[in-house]
């Protein structure tokens, strides 16, 4: 007997990864429903070699229903995720909305898998933020070996964190480069987004920081271990799909660049492509589509102790967002549900 799965927000990019997961993982479902908002009631989703049309997120019964996969935002949350849960129903949101409660886990399976035994205090699991998820599957085989002080990360995020008007904006701005007729001035970003870079992700908080950064520090501290210490630079290229990260580690013992470069090949999620020559390293165009965190050019960091630096590149949909929330529910179900 398998789970009768709800995947709400499916038009949207995460929600389309999500269906694209649970069909390839071949996640033991039942039943399966899109749900969507009303203005996209009706819209065909795939679903493996099914087709499903979406239903209404705003009349859905959630009773009966064992996991809903949410994708829709924080306010959207707030108000569909406690109905789902009072149902009976367990969620694992893709939101921001839950990750700082102290009564919600929040669960990256390669890092805290036991986390999610905690999920019965709200019947809800938090998914973490996409530039995190990746950082932690990274930190997590070597914090076990040396025990990390302090990680200092500047990240390169792609449009596609900001969604499908992101992605436009990009695709928009690029093309009008080069039809000086045709302007396409910022809206979804602050400044221009073609042929640049942005430091500055979400909004901006009292000290300086972006919530960008700040999510990066709290929620590494809550996954992985509060007594680190995180510094984190966010910054949004001009890139369609994949974050990468420049990681730099200080340890409290020794780690060696080859036993370092040898833990994390056995690491679970971690593909290892490091090679010192010319294309030895992986971009981001190069990891899209696929579900390994991949860790390249790792180095001793000279001007420090115990110190290593690192180059980190992930599919933000996948590992970053729909990969994580279906690894979750895995855990879950193997952990706590136990059907199928």
């Amino acid at each position: 007997m398998g789970y009768r799965v709800v995947v709400a927000g499916a038009t949207g990019n995460v929600g389309r990864e999500m269906l694209n997961i649970l069909a390839e993982r071949e996640f033991p479902v039942d039943e399966i429903v899109a749900l969507a908002s009303r203005k996209s009631l009706g819209t065909e989703c795939s679903f493996g070699d099914k087709t499903l049309k979406t239903k209404d997120l705003d009349t859905f019964d959630f009773t009966g229903w064992d996991i809903a996969l949410f994708a829709v935002g924080s306010e959207a949350t707030a108000i569909y995720a406690p109905k789902a849960a009072k149902a009976g129903c367990v969620v694992i949101d893709n939101s921001s909305l839950y990750r700082y409660d102290p009564d919600v886990p929040l669960v990256v399976p390669e890092v805290n898998p036991q986390a999610v035994e905690g999920y019965a205090k709200k019947n809800i699991i938090a998914n973490p933020n996409c530039s995190t998820a990746q950082m932690v599957v990274a930190l997590k085989p070597l914090h076990d070996r040396a025990r990390i002080k302090r990680v200092v990360v500047s990240t390169y995020q792609s449009v596609s964190g900001a969604g499908k008007a992101g992605i436009d904006e990009l695709w928009d701005q690029t093309k009008s480069i080069y039809n000086p007729t045709d302007s396409k001035p910022p809206n979804k970003f602050t400044k221009q987004i073609a042929f640049n870079v942005i430091p500055h992700i979400d909004k901006f908080m009292e000290d300086g920081s972006t919530k960008e950064e700040w999510k990066m520090v709290a929620e590494t501290k809550k996954i992985l271990d509060p007594k680190i210490k995180v510094t984190a630079t966010c910054v949004r290229v001009p890139v369609f799909v994949g974050h990468s990260e420049a990681i730099n580690i200080e340890f409290e013992d020794f780690l060696d660049e080859d036993e370092a470069r040898d833990i994390l090949r056995e690491a679970p999620g971690v593909m290892v492509i490091d090679k010192r020559e010319d294309g030895g390293y992986v971009t981001p165009i190069e990891c899209v589509g696929d579900y390994a965190t991949f860790i390249s050019r790792i180095r001793q960091d000279s001007t420090l102790d115990n110190g290593l630096n690192l180059w980190c590149v992930s599919d933000n949909l996948r590992k970053g967002a729909a990969l994580n929330a279906v690894q979750i529910a895995e855990t879950l179900g193997n952990r706590v549900l136990k059907k199928g």
